[in-house]
């Protein structure tokens, strides 16, 4: 599959390339493609289902792993970095398991390997709900998903993937059905049967909940090189609620 990217930074540096979380895009890493474009050539891909990357009846993190691998492949790339957040935090471990080979080190943002329990239903519910086609205006849309989701920047994060058709009516970018479809695979645990023996750094939010000190056994025993960074005064989207540490911790990682 032909994933759709952004990129920054000249040929000449070494590689990262950065995967988003799930109903993100790489939009989303705008502003750290070109924080990390002065230190590294950066790639940020939109995971199939998302963004501007083709849709799929198949969604899951072996699919989306060799996603990654094929773009690695075509490009050509060498000394290669991985970082993903959540849903592309596994991708990142997964591909990094599978084909150590093609990865030089690998950082986690704020997911663990393990299995997780269902929490997007809510998200799910209030989007599919709405019948797009009715809408004229962004604000009508975000006024009627206030009723459901009260959080403003969930709401805003979710409205950036409203895209207009040729009619100037509105649509997802993302394949909201095939997400929801599959979202219970989104959720499992990743093979235990692998290793990544070289350096990994995961990265959790000191207020989230989603990488737990009893994560670590499985994680040293997956990545025997792993390393744990905690960000101070951050939640589940450590970038975005501590932009400057988060950038200084990958950047004091990648350290070429």
């Amino acid at each position: 599959m032909q994933l759709y990217y952004n990129s920054y930074g000249s040929e000449s540096l070494p590689t990262l390339i950065i995967l988003h979380g799930l109903l993100g895009s790489s939009d989303n890493w705008h502003s750290f493609g070109k924080i990390f474009g002065e230190h590294v050539r950066t790639f940020a891909l939109d995971a199939r289902n998302h963004g501007r990357s083709p849709h799929s009846d198949v969604f899951n993190y072996h699919a989306m792993s060799e996603d990654v691998v094929e773009f690695v492949r075509q490009k050509n790339l060498s000394s290669v970095s991985l970082l993903g957040h959540s849903m592309g935090g596994k991708t990142a471990a997964l591909v990094s398991l599978l084909h150590p080979e093609l990865i030089d080190k690998l950082i986690v943002v704020d997911i663990a390997p393990r299995s997780y329990q269902a929490h997007h239903d809510r998200v799910f519910n209030a989007l599919t709900s709405l019948d797009l086609s009715m809408f004229e205006y962004r604000k009508d849309i975000d006024e009627v998903l206030s009723k459901k989701i009260q959080e403003v920047p969930l709401r805003q994060f979710l409205m950036k993937n409203l895209l207009r058709d040729d009619s100037g009516k509105f649509h997802w970018k993302m394949n909201l059905e095939a997400i929801e479809k599959n979202y219970a695979q989104i959720n499992e645990e990743l093979p235990r049967d692998h290793q990544f023996d070289k350096p990994t750094l995961f990265v959790r939010g000191e207020n989230s909940e989603y990488i737990q000190m009893e994560d670590m056994p499985v994680i040293y025993k997956l990545f025997p090189k792993a390393k744990l960074a905690t960000i101070k005064d951050a939640g589940h989207w450590v970038h975005v609620d501590a932009p400057k540490e988060f950038a200084d911790t990958v950047l004091n990682f990648l350290s070429f």
